[in-house]
């Protein structure tokens, strides 16, 4: 697992361009099989809401709030 990788999958989110899974694995040089181990560690491990919108083709976080170590939801 690659750590860069991973804050760059969050960046892509945070900004909804991530493409679709296969133009994802493109951009960072991966499998697709690895973006959803990767997708699947930031929803299990930090709790991320993440969702893939079909008509945007993007993966983007469903809540306002910022990842470290774990979601913290802000509070409007």
């Amino acid at each position: 697992m690659n750590i860069k990788n991973i804050q760059l999958l969050i960046e892509l989110i945070e900004q909804k361009n991530t493409g679709t899974p296969a133009n994802l694995s493109k951009k960072l040089a991966v499998s697709e099989r690895m973006i959803y181990k990767y997708l699947d560690i930031l929803k299990s491990e930090f709790n991320a809401p993440i969702k893939f919108n079909r008509s945007t083709q993007s993966y983007y976080f469903t809540e306002a709030g910022s990842l470290d170590l774990r979601w913290k939801e802000e509070f409007k």
